[in-house]
């Protein structure tokens, strides 16, 4: 793995990518090379055979607060930005990247966490929160509305009136509000460690299963009952020819712990 990252950190630990985001001076607001770093960073992981689970996490104080608004590509020069732009060639990749990620990703929010910050954590498979973190909408008082799938998630999630209070009104839910709201899974002051224990138990299961479920969980969101229950039929009929099943259910009946090799 390429280690000349500027802004963001990468290691590996046993079968896990640990990715930080690394400009705690600026509480992790990203500029455009901290993005695509972590795109890299995603995208590398993927490719990582020995690697079977990401964590993603920041330095310092926070997650991730959103856009680095002293980076020159969103500055308002002679009465306007195409923000549009940002969103298409920055924010949107790097969401994407974790949606898109055939390994499971697992944010550690260690810190506050703010506008396209919170998309960044929300897009990732499993989320684990320090307690009392605040999650910041702070797009309504720049004169912006939400972006980078926030509101897919949240409407979803919230409703749509809370929603709506959440990033119009400007006050932060806290993780415990998250964690009410299913949009947290657990929450715990040693976050990196208790991430990391969620990645052990991903390392020990079939890649191509863990695969699977994300891609039917995905686009089950977006499918009627009936379409979900095809695509679970035709997965199930791949993976049943697999042998990962054939060593798991040989495990299963021989009272051992299975070794998947992702085939």
């Amino acid at each position: 793995m390429e280690s000349g990252f500027k802004f963001i950190t990468y290691e590996e630990t046993n079968a896990t990518a640990i990715i930080s985001m690394n400009r705690p001076e600026m509480y992790n607001a990203l500029n455009a090379e901290a993005k695509m770093e972590v795109v890299q960073a995603i995208r590398e992981a993927n490719k990582t055979q020995s690697i079977r689970s990401i964590v993603l996490t920041g330095k310092g104080k926070a997650f991730c607060t959103g856009q680095d608004l002293n980076d020159r590509s969103v500055q308002a020069i002679n009465g306007g930005v195409d923000l549009g732009n940002t969103l298409q060639t920055e924010w949107n990749p790097l969401v994407n990247s974790i949606r898109d990620s055939k390994k499971i990703v697992i944010a550690a929010v260690n810190g506050v966490c703010a506008g396209a910050g919170i998309s960044v954590a929300i897009a990732c498979d499993l989320i684990i929160s320090k307690p009392n973190t605040k999650f910041v909408g702070a797009f309504s008082k720049l004169g912006l509305a939400p972006d980078a799938g926030s509101t897919y998630t949240f409407v979803r999630a919230l409703g749509y009136q809370k929603t709506m209070e959440f990033f119009l009104m400007g006050n932060p839910l806290m993780a415990e509000d998250m964690h009410m709201a299913g949009l947290i899974n657990a929450l715990d002051e040693a976050v990196l460690k208790r991430a990391l224990e969620y990645a052990i138990t991903i390392n020990k299961l079939s890649p191509l299963a863990t695969e699977t479920v994300k891609k039917n969980l995905k686009s089950a969101m977006d499918s009627s009952y009936n379409e979900s229950m095809d695509r679970e039929m035709y997965a199930q009929r791949f993976l049943g020819r697999s042998a990962d099943y054939k060593e798991g259910l040989s495990a299963f009946l021989e009272k051992r712990e299975p070794q998947f090799t992702g085939n």
